[in-house]
């Protein structure tokens, strides 16, 4: 999470939050997703089981904790793009960097992360698919507000969306219990991704913004 140009008290609760969702991810690589208990979570990060909730009202958020911001920034990105660019191509920029920023997590960490997990519980398995049902829908309400077209395409386009962030919690999953390294993830999935993404740029580009952004 960015703290620049927070306050003091602000930039406290953002290493709060950042050090209780690392706190869970180093627990769920080292245990698993559903051997450990919030309660684990508080105890080994020091803080009240209720600071934890606080900060992610149910568990299954200690898992999913960057969703709502990921989906926020890319709408924006949708709603802001000029004229003549696809959805696809507004939020390329910020997917790729994702892919490419698998390599940066840290090492103890990337094993509780979203997609080992997925890969590994059914549990997390069905939240990523909730999670990217809440990014589907997003989108294509962003592109509804800004593209002249049917709301069941708009829908379409949201769908086929959010299934470029499923592709790469599966691919990113499937690739960490296979044994690859982050650095290796990150090299093969970016120009799948890079690709997957110019097929629906090529396939959005009629579907233009319906006055410039």
């Amino acid at each position: 999470m960015d703290t620049d140009g927070m306050g003091l008290r602000e930039r406290k609760k953002a290493r709060t939050r950042r050090l209780i969702a690392d706190t869970a991810a180093r627990l769920f690589a080292e245990h698993g997703y559903e051997q450990v208990a919030v309660a684990d979570v508080a105890r080994v990060a020091e803080v009240a089981e209720q600071t934890v909730y606080n900060y992610f009202p149910a568990k299954d958020q200690l898992v999913t904790d960057r969703d709502e911001q990921i989906r926020d920034r890319l709408c924006e990105l949708i709603r802001t793009r000029p004229s003549g660019v696809s959805a696809a191509a507004a939020i390329r920029e910020d997917m790729l960097r994702s892919v490419a920023g698998i390599r940066d997590v840290p090492p103890e960490l990337w094993r509780g992360e979203l997609g080992h997990l997925a890969a590994i519980s059914p549990a997390v398995h069905r939240l990523a698919l909730e999670m990217t049902d809440r990014q589907a829908a997003a989108f294509a309400q962003a592109i509804a507000d800004t593209t002249a077209v049917a709301p069941e395409i708009a829908r379409l386009h949201g769908i086929a969306l959010s299934s470029v962030w499923q592709i790469i919690i599966d691919e990113a999953g499937e690739r960490t219990r296979n044994g690859q390294d982050q650095a290796r993830i990150a090299k093969e999935l970016y120009p799948i991704v890079a690709n997957i993404l110019d097929e629906i740029d090529r396939w959005l580009s009629g579907a233009e913004p319906s006055t410039p952004a």
